[in-house]
């Protein structure tokens, strides 16, 4: 099992920075840690290990759970945890600044068992994103929650929620000189650009 999960994730980092875990069984686990391509040229040694190092933790975290007999939303939820956590990637701790210098972000769940789904949008303080998507999935009328009163909710549902300092990253900020210096607008998918700034995801399959 060990080495399946080390061919998978070294076939994907220099990819979509994805991976995932088969087994013999229906369970299944995949994760991606953003859109588009990370270049080689762009790809230090230390840099590409450290990818690793995180995919790797949260592959394992999901899968887990999974193991335990978790649900897979559980399991994703504990998978996005490690990448919403690390500044390397767009989500949580170490998102991309909007030209105004502010870090929002967005989560987003569905539960393909009975079809029931949750999202937040444009939240500055909640520590993991994840977690208000599964509240407001579970836990209110709305499908959908955006700034304060996505907040709001999600402090009284217990959701942990972090000083904006929090999720200051130096790299996203010099990301944002840098297009700002050459007064443009960068999108995640813009084509002309080699710097993808996609979020994270994660599919479960359960038992």
């Amino acid at each position: 099992m060990r080495k399946l999960i080390y061919t998978v994730i070294s076939f994907f980092i220099v990819g979509s920075m994805s991976a995932q875990i088969e087994t013999d069984s229906n369970v299944v686990l995949v994760i991606h840690g953003g859109a588009g391509t990370i270049l080689q040229k762009n790809m230090t040694p230390e840099k590409e290990a450290a990818y690793r190092q995180k995919l790797e933790e949260a592959l394992f975290a999901g899968f887990s759970i999974i193991e335990a007999k978790g649900t897979s939303v559980e399991a994703v939820q504990s998978a996005i945890h490690i990448l919403e956590d690390s500044p390397l990637f767009n989500a949580g701790k170490g998102s991309v600044y909007t030209n105004k210098g502010i870090q929002e972000m967005d989560a987003s769940i569905m539960n393909g068992k009975d079809k029931s789904a949750g999202a937040v949008a444009g939240v500055h303080r909640v520590k993991n994103p994840i977690d208000a998507a599964i509240a407001v999935m579970n836990k209110s009328e709305h499908v959908m929650l955006a700034g304060k009163g996505a907040e709001e909710f999600s402090k009284k549902q217990g959701v942990l929620l972090v000083k904006k300092s929090y999720f200051k990253s130096e790299e996203r900020l010099k990301q944002l000189e840098k297009i700002k210096a050459e007064e443009k607008t960068q999108l995640d998918h813009d084509g002309t650009n080699d710097k993808k700034f996609g979020t994270v995801g994660a599919v479960a399959l359960d038992f």
